[in-house]
């Protein structure tokens, strides 16, 4: 087992905080919107709301900050973003890890917003009204959720009756409405940054994620670097409390197991993502982790 992969098993779980805070400072900032919107001020928002008047100006940074602000003072904007980091959020962040999760969260936006932008651009009824939502980041992390567990059943209550939907059909819904809504404008919904958000994920999952394209993107643009061969760890052929004895599958003592158990584990996980473990590979895992802890 190289040393990559140790490192791989110890990282598995990512407790999602971050996806917690993102909804903590959304709502504080719709708090604060609400306010100024009551008391006067709120006209100050709009170089902070996106539009393509607003980037054609130069103010690039409404391609972050447009994705902090939502409609005001009626909260269902807000608490529906909320809930999507909430149930797709937290989940994305606890397979991909913290880092990846922000970083695709934020490019699902600003990809979003852009795509929104130029929809206004080309497009024919398509007024340039100041677009605000956390939508774009949340819809990317819908389709990576969705892309990542596609037979995962989703249930929605739609007026007080439960509707369950698998996870796949579920993103083509809602990829082919945000498409309806760009070519089609039929409400005052931002679909085209809905639609953004959703491509960015799918992208990540199909392009990236299951393969190695991401890591080799990497090494190019870190350029030529000397390579040290890996790092192999080799467990005793016995145990010391189970001499004499086959090790059992949560006790790693035997000098085939890595090659045998834990092997075929992670190339299981790169290439179904670990939720498709089952409960004994899952012990088997920690079993290994545990080991090599202790050395």
């Amino acid at each position: 087992m190289a040393l990559a992969d140790r490192k791989y098993m110890r990282d598995t779980y990512n407790p999602p905080r971050y996806a917690t805070i993102l909804m903590v400072v959304l709502i504080v900032a719709f708090v604060i919107e609400s306010i100024f919107f009551f008391y006067g001020g709120f006209n100050s928002f709009r170089y902070l709301s996106l539009t393509a008047s607003g980037l054609g100006q130069g103010y690039f940074w409404q391609l972050l900050t447009f994705q902090f602000l939502h409609a005001a003072p009626w909260p269902w904007h807000v608490l529906f973003n909320c809930l999507g980091l909430y149930f797709f959020g937290r989940p994305v962040e606890e397979i991909l890890g913290s880092k990846r999760f922000l970083t695709l969260y934020f490019l699902s936006g600003i990809v979003g917003g852009l795509v929104q932008v130029l929809t206004t651009i080309a497009l024919p009824k398509h007024p340039d009204v100041p677009v605000v939502g956390a939508s774009a980041g949340v819809c990317g992390m819908i389709a990576i959720f969705c892309s990542l567990q596609p037979m995962r059943e989703l249930t929605a209550w739609i007026y007080f009756f439960p509707v369950t939907v698998r996870a796949r059909y579920f993103l083509w819904f809602l990829g082919l409405l945000s498409l309806f809504g760009v070519l089609v404008p039929f409400d005052f919904v931002a679909h085209g940054a809905h639609l953004g958000g959703i491509l960015v994920g799918i992208v990540f999952v199909r392009w990236f994620y299951q393969t190695n394209r991401l890591a080799e993107l990497w090494h190019r643009l870190r350029g030529p670097r000397r390579s040290r061969p890996p790092v192999k760890l080799r467990f005793p052929k016995t145990a010391p409390w189970q001499a004499g004895k086959p090790p059992r599958p949560d006790e790693p003592g035997g000098s085939d197991f890595i090659t045998k158990e834990v092997d075929p584990i992670l190339e299981k996980i790169s290439a179904h993502g670990i939720h498709s473990l089952t409960e004994r590979e899952r012990k088997i895992l920690e079993a290994a982790r545990s080991r090599m802890e202790k050395r």
